[in-house]
């Protein structure tokens, strides 16, 4: 497939999600009234001491801990090109991040750049925390909005604000080890690969003598909104005012995951793995296949085995994952501009995305189809081509104003089901009801 096909491909398939995105995004707060007061200050003549540089404050998930090195690289770039701005990054796992954002938005400390997927977006748009950078945009004559995928910049939209520019995209793969593979005389998955065929392949590749697992897909949220949408359910109606969660067909994409650990066995446990993560499990050689993101390229890259990626199995249809980040300037930041300099210049330079497809940092939300002839000449893995194919399928997560209140939610209510506290239909008829009073 040609460089322009696959670009057109791209942008024909972000083009949908743009719409998807739209409809999935709960309806917008009354805009609170702002009263301004006017300060007139007296100037005084003197000398003018040098302007000072100015310091702020970038927090980010993304970068820790795969891609310091690329975040230091992009600092030094823009502020040997902004000598008047600093840029001090700080860094959380994305487990903790956005707690101790909100801790620092309470306590008064909130750094003046932050960035935020798509899912939170919306509960910190709600809430008035991020400052409109519309009037910032159009003031400026360097930027050319029409450099953004159309669809990632509506993400960072709200109530006809633009509130955070797009940073990245990206979907989540089947991994897999071809030397376990190789060694257990299981053909590679494919593209065309139910969950029943991943199971079946699980349990030829299990090896409890030398501690290799067949499969690994976590039960949590991530996973379960996405298995439910191959198994045509959502959790809401389109415009959010009914919950779906509890159909029969969600029970039976939750029994499935519950199934492949419990039943089939193919799944290690939590207990199973003793505190690793799936990551280094597929680097130890432990894992046979990995459902994870993009975002692992790089982390997988010196492996000591072969491997390589295919579109992720489904259930009675595809569906796949769709995830965007975005920047954010704190409402209250005390340097409103210098902050809007370093959103631009990180999610629009073309040297910043340059960077990005080096090492493997998700997708660049740009139309440049250049990035994506570098993307796809990279290796491993060498089938990235399953990457644009993975967007064929791609679903939009559910996303209301509550929504780490949802996640959280859910999440307790599938470890229930995993420690065997509750059932599938019992836990999402729970499910339920916390959706419905999240909703209200």
């Amino acid at each position: 497939m040609s460089t322009k096909s696959v670009f057109v491909r791209i942008a024909s398939l972000l083009m949908v999600l743009s719409v998807l995105l739209a409809a999935c995004a709960p309806a917008a707060t009354a805009e609170p009234q702002v009263i301004t007061n006017t300060v007139v200050v007296t100037a005084t003549a003197g000398p003018v001491a040098p302007a000072e540089p100015v310091e702020i404050i970038y927090y980010t998930f993304s970068a820790a801990p795969d891609h310091m090195a690329e975040i230091e690289q992009m600092v030094q770039i823009f502020e040997a090109a902004h000598p008047n701005i600093k840029v001090k990054v700080e860094t959380a796992s994305f487990d903790d991040y956005f707690t101790k954002l909100q801790t620092q938005i309470a306590g008064g400390t909130a750094p003046d750049v932050f960035e935020l997927n798509y899912e939170n977006f919306v509960t910190y748009a709600d809430k008035g925390l991020l400052l409109d950078l519309s009037p910032l945009m159009s003031a400026d004559t360097a930027l050319d909005a029409s450099v953004y995928s159309e669809r990632a910049n509506s993400a960072f939209s709200y109530n006809g604000m633009q509130l955070g520019l797009p940073a990245t995209f990206s979907t989540v793969m089947l991994y897999y080890n071809k030397d376990l593979f190789d060694k257990a005389g299981v053909a590679y998955p494919t593209a065309d690969w139910t969950w029943a065929d991943a199971v079946e392949a699980g349990k030829q590749l299990n090896d409890p003598a030398n501690g290799v697992w067949g499969l690994y897909s976590g039960v949590q949220f991530w996973e379960f909104y996405k298995k439910a949408a191959q198994n045509n359910c959502k959790f809401f109606n389109d415009d959010q005012t009914e919950v779906l969660i509890n159909s029969p067909e969600c029970v039976q994409a939750l029994q499935t995951m519950a199934d492949m650990v419990k039943v089939d066995k193919v799944v290690p446990s939590a207990a199973d793995m003793g505190g690793q993560s799936d990551g280094d499990m597929f680097m130890a050689g432990k894992l046979a296949m990995d459902v994870t993101g993009i975002w692992m390229f790089s982390a997988y890259k010196d492996s000591s085995f072969e491997w390589d990626v295919t579109v992720e199995p489904g259930m009675t249809n595809k569906a796949t994952h769709f995830f965007a980040n975005g920047v954010s300037v704190f409402a209250a930041s005390k340097h409103p501009e210098e902050s809007y300099e370093w959103v631009k210049f990180f999610t629009s330079d073309p040297e910043m995305a340059k960077i990005r497809i080096a090492s493997g940092w998700e997708l660049p939300a740009l139309k440049d189809p250049a990035l994506f002839q570098d993307y796809l000449s990279q290796t491993p893995p060498a089938n990235r081509q399953a990457v644009i194919d993975s967007l064929e399928f791609a679903v939009v997560p559910p996303v209301i104003v509550r929504q780490s209140e949802m996640q959280d939610g859910i999440n307790k209510l599938l470890e229930q089901v995993m420690l065997d506290q509750l059932t599938p239909q019992e836990a999402l008829d729970q499910a339920k009801v916390l959706l419905e009073e999240l909703i209200k």
